[in-house]
C-alpha cells in the first residue's frame, strides 16, 4: 500500500515539475510571474536558470518513480533526495520571503515523500526476515 501511495505522490510530483518547466521553458514571463518577479532584460537569465533547475528535478523525479516501478533497491535514495530537497525549498521560501502556500506545498509534499518511502523500506525489511 505504502508502495502504491508512494508512485502516486511521486507521478503527481512530477507532473507539476513538467508543467514548471515546461512554463519556465516556454512561457518564461509567465512563469516568472508567478513567483513574483517582473521579466525583462535583467530576469531573462534568471528565467533560462530557473528552467534548467526544473529540468534537472523534473529528471531525478522522472529517475525516482522508474526505480519505484522496477522495485530497485536504490529507489530510497533518489526518493529521500526529493523529500529533503522539496521539504528545504518549502521551508526556505517560507522563512525568506513568507509564502506559506510553498511550505505547505513543497514541505509536504517532501515529508510525504519521505513518510512514504520509509515505511515501503520498512515493509522490505519485515518482508525478508519471514
Amino acid at each position: 500500500m505504502a508502495r502504491k501511495l508512494l508512485l502516486t505522490v511521486l507521478i503527481i510530483a512530477l507532473l507539476i515539475e513538467l508543467a514548471l518547466t515546461g512554463g519556465a521553458f516556454f512561457a518564461p514571463a509567465f512563469t516568472l510571474k508567478q513567483f513574483g518577479v517582473a521579466y525583462g532584460p535583467d530576469t531573462t537569465f534568471l528565467a533560462y536558470i530557473v528552467a534548467w533547475l526544473l529540468l534537472f528535478v523534473s529528471l531525478v523525479a522522472a529517475v525516482a518513480v522508474v526505480q519505484v516501478m522496477r522495485r530497485r533497491p536504490g529507489f530510497a535514495t533518489w526518493c529521500y533526495l526529493l523529500g529533503v530537497w522539496w521539504i528545504g525549498i518549502g521551508a526556505g521560501i517560507y522563512f525568506a520571503f513568507g509564502k506559506p502556500d510553498n511550505l505547505l506545498l513543497d514541505s509536504v509534499k517532501g515529508l510525504l515523500i519521505i513518510i512514504l518511502t520509509w515505511r515501503c523500506q520498512a515493509s522490505r525489511i519485515m518482508a525478508r526476515r519471514y
